[in-house]
């Protein structure tokens, strides 16, 4: 404890100041005097030559942040060019319900009879054409239409009772 207090009463001044010129927040210049008497304390080379260690941590925690801001900026920066070309941002909630609902569309194709569901698969999923599901089934392109249309209506109901 008492060295942290001869560390913040010798230290302290120095680097707000050097903190205040380069920074111009009272606040952020505060939390970087801080970050310096932390890492201070959790090292072994500040025994040596503390003065220049001291500065030395101060400008690698500006470095720091200047790195971390360059890239906020640089993300903040894409953001704003994808709004123009219809890209959304990812939203977890957005995604969570993503998931549930393909869970439950998942569940709901599960229940169709097989038939229907490997008909219904091939054409909307597999983009297989309704004469070549025809054909390998034995049977004509309008019941493979009538057999997508079926399990399509059964997979709408389902999920607007899941909603």
């Amino acid at each position: 404890m008492r060295e942290v207090q001869q560390i913040n009463r010798r230290w302290r001044p120095a680097l707000m100041a050097f903190f205040l010129r380069r920074v111009r927040n009272h606040a952020e210049a505060e939390d970087l005097t801080q970050e310096v008497f932390v890492r201070m304390l959790n090292s072994s080379e500040s025994e040596g030559a503390p003065d220049a260690y001291v500065f030395q941590i101060a400008a690698n925690l500006l470095t720091d942040q200047a790195r971390r801001a360059r890239v906020r900026a640089g993300y903040r920066e894409t953001l704003a060019g994808m709004d123009g070309l219809g890209v959304e941002q990812v939203d977890p909630y957005r995604i969570a319900a993503g998931r549930d609902q393909l869970a439950a569309l998942a569940a709901a194709l599960n229940e169709l009879p097989e038939r229907q569901r490997t008909m219904f698969t091939l054409y909307r999923i597999e983009n297989m054409s309704q004469e070549m599901i025809g054909e390998a089934f034995g049977i004509s392109k309008s019941a493979v239409k009538q057999q997508v249309a079926k399990a399509m209506a059964f997979l709408m109901a389902r999920m607007r009772e899941t909603q």
